[in-house]
């Protein structure tokens, strides 16, 4: 019986994906802020965790590590668990799809899922901050938008998209090299099967 992606299926193995997802996030973002990077590096293990558990473990994963930078580092991370989401949700549905079969594949998926990002950020963005992004260098970019586009959003959503298209296609290919790096009886007891079979 092919298997619903979408069930709220919250079994143990599945469970142990959340503390996961949520340190190695912290991991990365950590690694970013030492190292001055113009990107974020924090959803490395939400995607991994939508990899391997389906959509609503991985957007899931993605709230709930929001939430926790929320309370514990910046009031900003609250509002952004909706991009979280929507990437988990993404990553997940895709991954199930066959989108882990190939790197032509990931490198598709890791486009979409930026450009998802960026389409839920931006009207983040525009409600909070006025449009900016955080990172400095995009934020520089948005200023001169402003003067070039007529329209603020259209600006934001650009400047979004040029920090959002080098953090997430890092982040995928990062979680991919750790989902291939996994054991086969691991990847096997996370049912994707499906998902690793060659397809036409």
């Amino acid at each position: 019986m092919k298997r619903n992606i979408w069930a709220l299926d919250f079994s143990a193995y599945k469970l142990l994906l959340l503390p996961a997802a949520i340190g190695v996030n912290y991991i990365g973002k950590l690694l970013a802020q030492l190292l001055n990077l113009p990107f974020w590096l924090d959803s490395i293990g939400t995607l991994l965790a939508s990899m391997l558990g389906g959509p609503i473990i991985g957007a899931l994963s993605g709230i709930i590590n929001n939430v926790l930078y929320g309370i514990l580092l910046d009031p900003v991370s609250f509002v952004y668990g909706l991009t979280s989401a929507a990437m988990g949700l993404l990553v997940g549905g895709l991954s199930y799809k066959g989108f882990l079969v190939s790197w032509k594949k990931v490198l598709i998926m890791s486009v979409f899922v930026a450009l998802a990002a960026a389409l839920v950020s931006t009207p983040l963005n525009m409600i909070f901050w006025g449009g900016e992004t955080g990172i400095a260098w995009a934020d520089s970019f948005l200023g001169m938008a402003h003067e070039a586009i007529p329209f603020a959003w259209l600006g934001s959503f650009l400047a979004e998209l040029f920090v959002d298209v080098p953090d997430k296609v890092i982040c995928v290919i990062l979680s991919y090299l750790l989902y291939k790096s996994l054991p086969k009886n691991i990847l096997k007891i996370y049912e994707r099967e499906t998902v690793r079979e060659k397809r036409s």
